[in-house]
């Protein structure tokens, strides 16, 4: 038993000198060695450092370049077109509502109205919403309590271009389509309709005039 146990370890150790002699004889000739397991032959040399990739792995001429963000303009007045005797100029249609989707939908209706018309629309904005509080006296007494809140919502359609012939049709055509509970008036357009687009900031313009 001992005599069989000698000679496979005999064996083991021959086949272990056989594979790594010609891994020490790669090393001293300067050659790449290789490992040989099962019959398989393992290359340990990386041939890949010296090849070039072709631009594998790179992203970034896929990716959109995005543009920088620009500042916003500050908002001027343009110059206000005054008409002709044949021609208004810029006029601003005025609806006003407490209900809001009212004031919203006539608002849309009167755009697509001058649309269908051929009259130009400039634009159509919305003006900054007001609240009213209504105040009820008490029958005994002279103490005020608030009895209801009323929110009134205005859109503004603005057009240009309309014939002095033409107005007072398209205005008759507004009035008699002008849902309950809405507000129309039409006017030119000024300056003072332009700043009234905006909220008023007390507090900003205070720091501004101490600055100045």
């Amino acid at each position: 038993m001992n005599g069989a146990l000698v000679k496979v370890l005999c064996l083991r150790n021959d086949i272990i000198l056989k594979q790594t002699f010609p891994l020490l004889r790669f090393k001293t000739s300067g050659e790449n060695p290789k490992c040989s397991a099962g019959g398989i032959v393992l290359s340990t040399s990386r041939y890949y450092k010296t090849k070039p990739t072709h631009g594998i792995g790179r992203y970034k001429h896929l990716v959109k370049v995005l543009e920088p963000k620009k500042k916003k303009a500050k908002v001027e007045v343009r110059p206000i077109n005054l008409g002709t005797d044949y021609e208004y100029g810029v006029l601003n249609i005025h609806l006003t509502a407490y209900d809001m989707a009212l004031t919203e939908n006539y608002a849309q209706y009167v755009h697509n109205l001058c649309n269908h018309l051929s009259i130009k629309v400039e634009e159509s904005y919305a003006m900054p919403t007001k609240t009213m509080e209504v105040l009820r006296l008490q029958d005994q007494g002279n103490k005020m309590f608030l009895d209801s809140v009323l929110t009134t919502h205005e859109r503004v359609v603005q057009i240009s271009g309309l014939s002095a012939t033409f107005a007072e049709i398209f205005l008759e055509i507004i009035q008699s389509n002008l849902p309950e509970g809405v507000k129309l008036s039409v006017k030119e357009h000024s300056e003072e309709d332009f700043k009234g687009r905006f909220k008023a900031r007390p507090e900003l313009e205070e720091l501004i005039a101490k600055l100045n």
